[in-house]
């Protein structure tokens, strides 16, 4: 994977290293606990690198520019939702949303935060 990323290539290459990765990575999940910890490496290296060049994403020519449908920033969301980790899914599908994608997970996350929050206020005027 990373020799990968060190040969010459466009970013929209470089993209499809990384969501390739994140697949075979959430594949192995079970065999290796650890692959988890890589794909969250790799999906946020590709949303990365999404933001720093959203031609890697882009269909040439688009006006507006249009996007293909990635992967591995919305399994990464996923994950993140499953842990628990509902900020941070947030926060990752906020970002995801420049693409025109993840507005359905931000939606959820932030109804789920939502309620956290007001969980959380209710139980502190309880005590």
């Amino acid at each position: 994977m990373w020799e990968a990323l060190e040969l010459p290539g466009s970013a929209m290459d470089y993209h499809f290293v990384l969501q390739n990765a994140v697949d075979r990575l959430w594949s192995t999940r079970n065999a290796d606990p650890r692959a988890l910890e890589m794909l969250e490496v790799f999906a946020l290296l590709d949303l990365e690198l999404m933001e720093a060049a959203p031609q890697a994403v882009s269909f040439d020519g688009t006006e507006p520019m249009a996007f293909v449908r990635v992967t591995s920033v919305p399994r990464l969301i996923g994950l993140l939702e499953r842990e628990g980790a509902f900020m941070e899914a947030l926060a990752v599908a906020k970002r995801l949303t420049r693409f025109g994608q993840g507005e359905d997970m931000m939606t959820r996350l932030s109804e789920k935060v939502g309620a956290l929050a007001a969980e959380a206020a209710g139980a502190g005027r309880a005590q």
